[in-house]
């Protein structure tokens, strides 16, 4: 298939970046499309082998190319497209750019990689594995030429199913005399060289092998007799790594040795099993996939302060189901915006190697790569944005994405994932600062090009989709953000499942949209419903649970029903310092909510004293000024109020208002709802001059931010007409008056924002 320059008529073959046993890898352009992709070759049939023989390996191949297709996880090189072209298999997958592990250690000089980048590629990899496992697919070839890292740390796994037709067709090397089919020595387990059937624990044992190699530089059985590696996989016991390598740490040790285990039966039950016991506990640098919104400003869930906390082990999920993820996205302990995590490939040079299991040049229409000093420089920029992200500073993270992003467009083409890297995080750090219109324009545009680039079906099209629904949702637009949840949801089902984490998690941004349509009843239904399978799926007390359950609570709340909401938010709060920690924000996050549901049952001297402790505990752990801090005191403030102690109330409100504009910004929605605080409690102390003041500057800004009929906006203007009727000027003006119903039915969601935001912490990755 060398000389062919074109598919099908469809794929033109510009340059062959890979040969190997099977075939030959090249990058392609799909004409149909417009967007590059790699196409994998594989040698034809040849004569020597009968009709009967190659019609089985072609059946073979379509239905292990539709189950490689059929896989959607950020961790596997997705498949586009398989068939036959006279007389030769072919495989069209998405081209990434990056280096293989094997490429990898070898431009090392064979030296172990760092230990933390060890136990990330361990912990991504098993992801991957545990969801393909459970999918019921099997690699059978797992090795370090089987495995991409790209530059921003994701780590793909390649060529499922194709060692397996490889097996049949006859494409791999065997031992002498032996007649045994093997992969690569150095990384079969020893049930596969005995020929014995094999399931996913063999995939388990060859990535015991591939960690071995990274953490010491050398495979557990390094001698140069094919024979002999076969033999210590069957007989010898491998050195333990630490033998070579001390610093390495004693949990990573044991769980690989157990990967080796000669009996399948002793090795780990499955690899989410395993990257629990590598990382007990951890809250992964990598979010969750797909925004969890509560209230006007999203409070964050995986997601928002991603710490590193110290805890108990995290509950056992099914194999396939645990910490799916789309990769790494910026992040901050401080305010946090839900978001979909989509991956920020920022690229490294092509090479043969990393060619040969993809490399992403989509999106500017030709086959030259960027230089290699000049790629590197944007995707140092590119991290420096996202660590004046993590510090707090996303007025200048903003600024730091725009500039790489026009660069990365100039270099690379408008729809290529650098540029729509940058550009989603954009979009991420203007919902911070509480611009909602100008991030919903930017995930609108990165949703368009994924789809062009991706597929509308693919996983990052469909987050970037989802994260223009919840912008849809700050801005009021509830009826529009359903839609595209409907059609996110439908789209998730069809692909992955009715049970599968990021399907639940859409439903579950659904269920939060119909409570802000209105719909309060059936949005307690499906939030209940969704627990109900997240409990069964992820187990009752994994973060994704724990949200939804919250979710529950708030839906109560909207129905009045404020004794059982209080009840769930208590088993919630207990249920996050379990698992979490009684310091992590999750678990103060839910305490902020008991001390609502106390308010509300007014029992107010028992939710002032929740208040109280809230406020000392996020000043110790995040400082007087960390935007959770001020949420508590902004609840404390709430409720002296309650109480009738508006002197009081009118200190803190104002005190926290001067806060939240120095931290946030003055048209920060937080900052908003805390002017808006303040003029409360002027009207209740009978200043109502000065509240109308109040009210008319938060109406302004309001507009101005948010638009004029957005609900909050909505619930200014009722306040307006509720001032100036206490003034006696009830003519001035009319459109204040005629909004008072509207603005009731709104003002819901405005008290959900100010004592609800500060839920949406379960960011585990």
């Amino acid at each position: 298939m060398a000389d062919i320059k074109r598919i099908q008529g469809r794929y033109r073959l510009l340059d062959r970046i890979g040969r190997g046993g099977m075939g030959e890898v090249w990058r392609a352009r799909d004409e149909s499309l417009g967007r590059r992709v790699a196409v994998k070759c594989l040698k034809p049939l040849g004569s020597r082998h009968d009709p009967s023989f190659t019609g089985v390996v072609r059946e073979r191949f379509r239905r292990e190319a539709r189950v490689a297709a059929a896989l959607q996880h950020r961790g596997v090189t997705v498949v586009h497209d398989f068939g036959e072209h006279e007389g030769g298999l072919y495989l069209v997958m998405e081209l990434l750019e990056g280096r293989d592990l094997g490429r990898l250690l070898g431009e090392n000089a064979r030296r172990p990689l760092p230990v933390p980048e060890v136990l990330d590629i361990a912990e991504q990899v098993a992801e991957a594995l545990a969801y393909t496992h459970g999918q019921g697919v099997v690699h059978r070839d797992l090795k370090p030429a089987n495995i991409m890292r790209l530059t921003d740390g994701t780590v793909k796994l390649c060529d499922f199913g194709i060692a397996r037709l490889g097996d049949d067709v006859g494409f791999t090397s065997r031992l002498t005399g032996t007649g045994v089919a093997m992969g690569t020595p150095h990384y079969m387990s020893p049930e596969q060289i005995a020929g014995d059937p094999v399931d996913h624990r063999s995939d388990l044992y060859s990535l015991g092998c591939v960690l071995y190699e990274l953490a010491t530089g050398a495979p557990p059985f390094a001698l140069d007799d094919a024979w002999a590696i076969l033999v210590g996989h069957h007989h010898t016991a491998p050195a333990p790594p630490r033998r070579h390598r001390p610093e390495l740490p004693e949990r990573f040790e044991r769980a690989v040795l157990d990967l080796l285990a000669k009996a399948p039966e002793d090795r780990p039950r499955d690899a989410a099993e395993f990257a629990g016991r590598i990382a007990p506990g951890r809250v992964s640098r990598r979010p969750l996939p797909f925004p969890e919104p509560r209230g006007t400003l999203p409070a964050a869930g995986p997601p928002a302060p991603r710490l590193l906390t110290a805890g108990p082990p995290a509950p056992r999920l099914p194999a396939w189901a645990r910490r799916m993820t789309t990769g790494s996205k910026a992040h901050t302990a401080g305010v946090g915006l839900l978001s979909a995590g989509v991956g920020l490939l920022s690229a490294t040079p092509p090479d043969a190697t990393a060619a040969l299991t993809g490399a992403w040049t989509g999106g500017r229409g030709t086959a030259d790569p960027d230089p290699q000093g000049e790629r590197a420089r944007l995707a140092e920029r590119h991290r420096a944005g996202l660590g004046l992200g993590r510090t707090g500073r996303w007025a200048e993270a903003v600024e730091t994405h725009r500039a790489v992003a026009a660069e990365r467009e100039r270099a690379l083409g408008g729809d290529h994932p650098d540029t729509l890297a940058s550009r989603y995080e954009i979009a991420f750090a203007l919902g911070i600062l509480g611009r909602p219109g100008d991030a919903l324009r930017e995930y609108e545009r990165v949703a368009a090009g994924r789809r062009r680039v991706l597929g509308p079906d693919h996983p990052d099209t469909l987050a970037a989709r989802q994260e223009t629904a919840f912008a849809l949702g700050r801005l009021g637009r509830f009826t529009e953000a359903q839609d595209v949840y409907t059609a996110v949801l439908a789209a998730r089902e069809r692909t992955v499942g009715a049970d599968h984490p990021d399907t639940l998690r859409c439903r579950h941004n659904l269920a939060f949209n119909l409570g802000c349509l209105g719909r309060r009843a059936e949005a307690y239904r499906m939030a209940e419903r969704v627990a109900a399978a997240r409990a069964r799926v992820l187990g009752p007390d994994h973060p994704d649970t724990l949200v939804t359950r919250y979710e529950v609570a708030c839906a109560l709340g909207r129905l009045d029903r404020w004794g059982e909401a209080l009840g769930i938010f208590r088993e919630v709060a207990a249920a996050r310092a379990r698992t979490l920690g009684p310091h992590h924000p999750d678990t103060l996050a839910a305490r902020y909510e008991i001390g609502a549901g106390l308010g509300r049952l007014g029992r107010g001297e028992e939710a002032l004293a929740v208040y109280r402790a809230l406020v000392e505990d996020r000043t110790r752990a995040q400082g007087p000024a960390d935007p959770e801090t001020l949420r508590a005191r902004h609840g404390l403030g709430v409720g002296l109020g309650r109480l009738g102690r508006w002197e009081e109330a009118l200190t803190e409100a104002r005190e926290v208002c001067a806060l939240r504009e120095r931290a946030l910004g003055p048209d920060h929605p937080d900052t908003l709802v805390s002017r808006r605080e303040v003029a409360v409690a002027l009207g209740w102390l009978g200043r109502w001059s000065e509240a109308l003041a109040g009210y008319r500057r938060v109406t302004r800004a309001r507009v101005r931010v948010l638009g004029p009929d957005h609900p909050d906006t909505l619930v200014s203007r009722g306040d307006e007409a509720h001032c100036l009727e206490r003034l006696g000027r009830r003519e001035e003006p009319a459109e204040a008056a005629e909004t008072t119903e509207a603005a009731e039915t709104a003002e819901t969601a405005e008290t959900a924002e100010a004592a609800e935001a500060a839920g949406r912490r379960a960011r585990q990755g």
